[in-house]
């Protein structure tokens, strides 16, 4: 039980860490995971999700506390809890984000953080069906490929953005985001390429490279300000496994800062009050905590969705058959088919919302589609201003943090999303969707288009997180920087953290595929600084 690398988290970045820092047969490397094996065939299938989300044996089941933005609600909020983290339950839609997103980051003070700094990492990591060129990579570990799922009315909903003013963008990944197209899928012949299946399962057999799955670390372990291993439970027994070199924790947003807290590093006054000895100041520890909130407007209309084409058991049997027999169809659906990255105002510089068109609606996934046909039409705000934060509630890693999202907190964010929603109802107006839609079932025809207190009233009763937890430890310099520009944590020698929380401000899209890049490029940094 003695490595040269602990890799705490086999999740979107934990797996890419796992296979480049153990390509160098000198190191010996351990990931562990607190979740199981990814055996489950729902989690191969991309339309598995369905099944995966709410699963108690893949999904943490995280909860917000109740949101004074969403009127009071508490909201679920699903974390992966299996190798391959989130990205074996999430929707696959692959995102990098804006260029300006990273530089943003450079600007803040994170040298080698700039797009020019990071695109090469993207690039690495994937493969493009299409093949790779001056902006996609065609040898990377990462599978990513254009949808094998078209829908009428996603269809009718990109042309009709294309007719309310909106350009159409065949490679929002490619030399500018902005635009309306198809989302693009990290997946290969019709099945999920999670990080483990990209990057953990083709090395599992390596000498120097050892899995752990259903063990739940509790706690780092220390030689005064270095970090020498970590606690973690196998079977019920509380071990100490040694890290001669480095422990790495790519936990998520949520894992990695309560590891921090519970080991005794972070904000004093969220540590003592559990009674955990602050080992470390460190006062941004679970703060700066950033996440895309999406409004749903659902519109019923007079052609078949996927709400009407699995209405009973032969239709189902029948999409069943098609998967099986050439990997396409309803089943290879991601979470998400068409989207648009659009401005709400014409003077920004970058689009500042996103859409997820779905040819399906449903109050909450778990309770599965409408019984009439319908589509939505989902918005979020890239760049929200508003932060929430973590909150111990013991000094147990068992025992869940509280979550504090703080959304709509901003006048900004708040104009932000009714302007989205408005922009929804607009290219619902165009042809030819206009002559598709019978109704618009939310927010409902008996809110008018310039009633803002009831367009924001709908989101704050409505509006779900579309699953972005970033930001809790996050890079910087400033009083609430816990990780430096090479993801070392302030103050403290042998650990880092790659992962999303380590982002200073969310970036625009989702955040899969910067997880991806975040473990790559953190695994060069660990390898230059070790050599």
């Amino acid at each position: 039980m003695n490595f040269d690398f602990i890799v705490v988290g086999a999740g979107s970045a934990g797996c890419v860490l796992a296979n480049r820092l153990s390509a160098d047969p000198r190191y010996k490397v351990a990931v562990i995971e607190a979740g199981g094996k990814d055996s489950s065939p729902w989690i191969h299938i991309p339309v598995g999700y369905f099944k995966t989300m709410g699963n108690p044996k893949t999904d943490w089941q995280y909860h917000t506390e109740p949101d004074p933005g969403l009127n009071g609600r508490s909201i679920s909020w699903p974390r992966g809890k299996v190798l391959g983290g989130s990205s074996s339950i999430n929707g696959l839609l692959y995102v990098r984000g804006q260029a300006e997103d990273y530089d943003g980051w450079r600007q803040l003070g994170n040298a080698g953080w700039g797009w020019e700094d990071v695109f090469p990492y993207f690039k690495r990591a994937e493969t493009w069906a299409n093949g790779g060129d001056d902006y996609r990579g065609g040898d990377g570990p990462l599978q990513v490929s254009p949808t094998r799922l078209t829908r009428q009315v996603v269809d009718d909903w990109i042309d009709a953005a294309e007719n309310a003013g909106y350009k159409k963008n065949p490679d929002y990944n490619g030399a500018d985001q902005e635009g309306v197209g198809y989302f693009q899928l990290t997946t290969k012949n019709g099945k999920r390429c999670s990080s483990a299946v990209a990057y953990l399962h083709p090395v599992k057999d390596r000498k120097n490279l050892e899995i752990f799955t259903n063990a739940q670390v509790e706690g780092l372990t220390f030689e005064g300000k270095r970090v020498t291993g970590v606690k973690v439970r196998i079977k019920g027994q509380l071990q100490e496994i040694k890290a001669n070199r480095e422990v790495v924790l790519s936990s998520g947003a949520i894992g990695s800062p309560q590891l921090l807290m519970t080991s005794g590093i972070g904000a004093a006054e969220d540590l003592k009050p559990h009674g955990i000895e602050v080992r470390h100041e460190l006062k941004g520890v679970g703060k700066n905590l950033q996440d895309h909130l999406q409004a749903r407007p659902v519109y019923k209309v007079n052609v078949p969705t996927i709400n009407t084409e699995i209405g009973n058991i032969f239709k189902q049997g029948m999409i069943g058959l098609q998967y099986m027999w050439n990997r396409t169809g309803p089943m290879t659906m991601a979470a998400s088919l068409g989207t648009g990255f659009l401005k709400t105002r014409p003077e920004l510089a970058t689009p500042d919302i996103q859409f997820h068109i779905q040819p399906f609606s449903a109050d909450k996934p778990a309770d599965g589609p409408h019984k009439f046909s319908a589509f939505t039409a989902s918005v979020l705000q890239m760049r929200p201003e508003s932060a929430g934060h973590l909150e111990l509630t013991s000094s147990d890693m068992r025992d869940y943090p509280k979550i504090h999202p703080n959304y709509l907190a901003t006048k900004l964010d708040c104009d932000t999303i009714v302007d989205g929603i408005r922009i929804a109802r607009n290219i619902a107006k165009q042809e030819p969707l206009k002559s598709i839609i019978t109704e618009e079932h939310g927010p409902g025809d008996h809110i008018a288009d310039d009633d803002y207190d009831a367009i924001l009233n709908w989101a704050r009763d409505t509006a779900v997180t579309i699953y972005h937890p970033t930001g809790t430890c996050k890079m910087g310099n400033d009083p609430n920087g816990v990780v430096d520009e090479r993801l070392r944590v302030h103050g403290i020698e042998g650990l880092r953290i790659a992962d999303c929380s380590i982002m200073p401000i969310i970036v625009s899209g989702n955040t899969n595929a910067p997880a991806i890049m975040i473990g790559e490029k953190t695994s060069d940094m660990i390898l230059e600084d070790v050599r």
